[in-house]
């Protein structure tokens, strides 16, 4: 894991959108319904039922998916490294950081998270 150390410059009120994907929910869903609209009747009526199925269980599956994709409050911290380079790490709200605190910065990209030293 990478560590490096610094001095927070800046800290703004975020919000953080969950990764959760509506594609997902709405594939399971479509498939869900076709399969339950396969069980009713035969014929037409059934290829019917089927269609009503996928088409609602897509719709039900892409809310339920997006209702789980809740946002949560977030931070962005910027912080000026011992080496002078300026970081920006968006992350959940860590309570206690302040402007001129020293911190480190744990790991890197999309998981790097700033916490006091």
């Amino acid at each position: 894991m990478v560590i490096r150390q610094g001095k927070i410059e800046q800290i703004t009120p975020t919000t953080i959108r969950s990764e959760a994907h509506t594609g997902v929910g709405a594939v399971v869903g479509g498939l869900t319904g076709a399969g339950l609209g396969s069980l009713i009747g035969g014929g037409t009526g059934r290829d019917v039922a089927m269609v009503a199925g996928a088409v609602g269980g897509s719709m039900a599956g892409a809310q339920i998916a997006n209702n789980a994709a809740a946002s949560m409050p977030g931070q962005e911290v910027f912080v000026r490294t011992d080496s002078g380079v300026l970081v920006e790490v968006t992350q959940p709200v860590v309570p206690g950081l302040r402007v001129g605190q020293r911190v480190f910065i744990q790991g890197q990209g999309h998981m790097a998270r700033v916490v006091p030293q």
